[in-house]
């Protein structure tokens, strides 16, 4: 199954391109999270349009993973 890139991935792989073209030594962690997180949500739009809707409760849940929680270091 071969699918487009949206225009948010297009602009990401378009940025990591030119900063790696242009400053081979750069460090890129950046521009390759933007990268993956755009195809990340380009993937995930694609399974939720074809879910049925979502209960309050099971979109509650997804989202939890998503935002992780946080522990505090006692000390």
């Amino acid at each position: 199954m071969t699918t487009s890139l949206t225009p948010e991935q297009r602009t990401a792989r378009a940025r990591l391109a030119a900063r790696s073209r242009h400053n081979p030594d750069a460090d890129l962690s950046s521009e390759r999270r933007e990268l993956r997180a755009a195809s990340l949500e380009a993937h995930v739009r694609r399974v939720v349009d074809q879910l049925p809707p979502l209960t309050d409760a099971q979109r509650d849940r997804i989202a939890t993973l998503l935002r992780p929680q946080r522990s505090v270091a006692n000390g």
